[in-house]
Order: C-alpha cells, then sequence, then structure tokens
C-alpha cells in the first residue's frame, strides 16, 4: 500500500477546533474526513476499559513526549553527531531530489516552507518512503520479520544519533532541530508488519487501525516541523488529532483510487463485511465488478478539487446526469482486460 504525505501550504498548523467523526462506512467516511467540519468522536475502534481509544492514547502519549522534549531544549532527544557540513548538506539534497522525482506535488508543496522545514520535510519523507519500499518495492519478495525488526533497530539508532548512511544522516540531524518523537516511526513499521502478516480487513474498525499506522502516523510526524502557531486557541492535542485525521482520510482515499491495484497485488483494503452487505465477494474485486462505485467516488474527490478544497462552505457531489453518464463506462471497464491503474 502506497503511503501518501500531506501538508498544507502555510508554515503552522492551528486552525482546527477538533477532530473528525469516525463513521460506520469507509466510503462514507473517505467522503467525510475531506468535506465535513471536524467534530469530537463518540466512539472510535479498540476501545479500552476506561472508553479511551487506542488512537487517542497514542495521541496522547506523542503530545506528551514531544511537549516534554521540547521544554528540555533537545538535551534528552538530540544525540547530534558531529557531521561535516558538506556532507549534511548533501544528504538533505539527496532528500530533496527524492521527494522531487518520486511525490512531485507534495515536493512543490515544500517549496513554501522555511528552509529548516523543506530540509526536514525531505528527510521524514525519505524515511517513510523507504520503509513503505520494504513490503510493496522491488525488493518486497526478500521481506521477512528479521528485516523489518533489523529497520526498527536501525530507527532507534538514528535517534541516537548513529545514522548508518547518508539519508539516515538526514534524519538524525532533522530529530536534533525538531521535537520528534520515535512512536510514530515505529508505528508505521508495524504498519509495514500488518501488511506482511494480513490482505483482508474483516471491518472497517481493522482497516481504521492500519490507516492509522500507515499514514495517520504521518501527521503526526508533521506537526513538530510545521508548528503550531502562538496565537491558536486550540489545544496541542486536538491540532495533532486534526493531522492525524487528514492521513487516516487521505489514506482512505488512497484505498479507493488503488483498489485495481492493490488486487494485483493479491490484497482487498475494503472491508469484507460492508463487501458482503452490498453482495460483493473478494472474486468480484479482482474481476473488477465495483467499476460503478470507484469511479463515482473519485469523481467526489475531483470536485472538492474543482471547489478549490474549500471544504467548509461548499459541499461537492455529482450530480444525477454525471452518476447516469459514468455508468456506461464503468460498465465498459468491467469488461475490459485487467489494468493496474484506474485511469
Amino acid at each position: 500500500m502506497c503511503i501518501t504525505l500531506s501538508l498544507s501550504s502555510k508554515p503552522c498548523i492551528g486552525v482546527c477546533n477538533g477532530s473528525l467523526q469516525s463513521p460506520k462506512s469507509m466510503v462514507t467516511t473517505a467522503r467525510t474526513e475531506v468535506i465535513t467540519a471536524p467534530k469530537r468522536p463518540n466512539t472510535f475502534p479498540g476501545l479500552t476499559k476506561q472508553g479511551i481509544s487506542d488512537i487517542d492514547l497514542r495521541v496522547q502519549e506523542v503530545v506528551r513526549r514531544q511537549s516534554w522534549t521540547n521544554s528540555l531544549v533537545g538535551e534528552v532527544n538530540c544525540r547530534k553527531p558531529r557531521f561535516e557540513p558538506m556532507f549534511i548538506d548533501d544528504a538533505y539534497d539527496k532528500c530533496r531530489n527524492i521527494c522531487a522525482e518520486y511525490a512531485k506535488t507534495f515536493y512543490l508543496g515544500t517549496l513554501l516552507m522555511t528552509k529548516e522545514r523543506q530540509k526536514a520535510i525531505w528527510a521524514i519523507y525519505v524515511w517513510c518512503r523507504r520503509t513503505d519500499e520494504l513490503v510493496d518495492g522491488l525488493n518486497a519478495e526478500y521481506m521477512s520479520p528479521a528485516v523489518l525488526e533489523r529497520w526498527e533497530e536501525r530507527l532507534q539508532d538514528i535517534f541516537e544519533g548513529r545514522p548508518y548512511d547518508m539519508l539516515d544522516a538526514a534524519l538524525s540531524d532533522t530529530v536534533c532541530n525538531f521535537p520528534l518523537d520515535t512512536k510514530p516511526f515505529r508505528d508505521m513499521i508495524e504498519g509495514m508488519r500488518m501488511d506482511t502478516r494480513k490482505s483482508r480487513y474483516e471491518s472497517f474498525q481493522e482497516l481504521y487501525l492500519y490507516c492509522y499506522y500507515v499514514a495517520g502516523t504521518v501527521g503526526l510526524m508533521s506537526v513538530p516541523v510545521m508548528g503550531i502557531a502562538p496565537e491558536s486557541s486550540a489545544s496541542a492535542y486536538t491540532i495533532y488529532n486534526a493531522a492525524l485525521y487528514l492521513g487516516i482520510g487521505n489514506q482512505l482515499t488512497n484505498i479507493l483510487r488503488d483498489v485495481g491495484e492493490d488486487a494485483l497485488r493479491g490484497r482487498v483494503y475494503l472491508p469484507q463485511d460492508e463487501l458482503a452487505q452490498f453482495g460483493l465477494t473478494d472474486k468480484d474485486v479482482f474481476s473488477r465488478k465495483v467499476w460503478s462505485s470507484l469511479m463515482l467516488y473519485r469523481k467526489i474527490l475531483d470536485a472538492i478539487e474543482d471547489n478549490d478544497y474549500d471544504n467548509l462552505t461548499k459541499r461537492a457531489y455529482v450530480g444525477r446526469t454525471k452518476k447516469l453518464l459514468t455508468l456506461p463506462l464503468a460498465y465498459t471497464r468491467a469488461l475490459s482486460k485487467p489494468s493496474l491503474y484506474l485511469r
């Protein structure tokens, strides 16, 4: 599953009033998380006995740790190795080039940031990409639990100032310049473990937790770099929650976009119980009998773009005529030979 990083063109985050509601349906959530204003959720997957969700606990822990680290002015978090200035500049340049090559739109957004934020985001992007490629890259066939264990050990080395290579060095330098905690990075590795252990998700709750691991964590990584506006009336917890749900919303959108590509890898991320609710099975996904749903929801995302991403005052929707005109094309696609990408 491809991981997508998202960012705002503004250098600080501090405009969100709450966290997004966790709805029952995956398809509804993909739309809700990019259309509606944030609302405080009543329930989450994985509730503890105290009624606090696993995801909420992760956010609280990260906020607490990163605030604690920041208050100590880097004394605990930073064991900064002594890099030659030319070496570390080259390391960041390599990260920049990778970002520019593989995430062109994302890279353009980083150009609006300050120089120090740019470098940090490039370093984080490259680490996330390398982590994802362990499972989905060219050498994925050699993947084993031991590989991820070693990668996690290597992450600890990065945070303790012992980088393995130049790209690791960029992240080592970044964690000394910004109050980043290891937990979101470790949780992303756990998401990769999920990809190696399972290729189906029985319910939206299971899928939601997976989306937290592989994408919500990116939001938690990004807040310390993007910063919180001093004048913001929102709490740090609220802002971290908003960043987390943005990542989850992006991942749900990717899942809708990549159903065909994931099916070719033998993976079905669409919740099994929701497929069954509509009389569908994995076989229907592999034979591409869900084209109409995929194409219509993609048009909703197009409508959001047409609205200049104004989710607060405009509602993105697909009109009845457009829906009807889409059906013949969806039917034609369903009859055609398999293709790796939705077009």
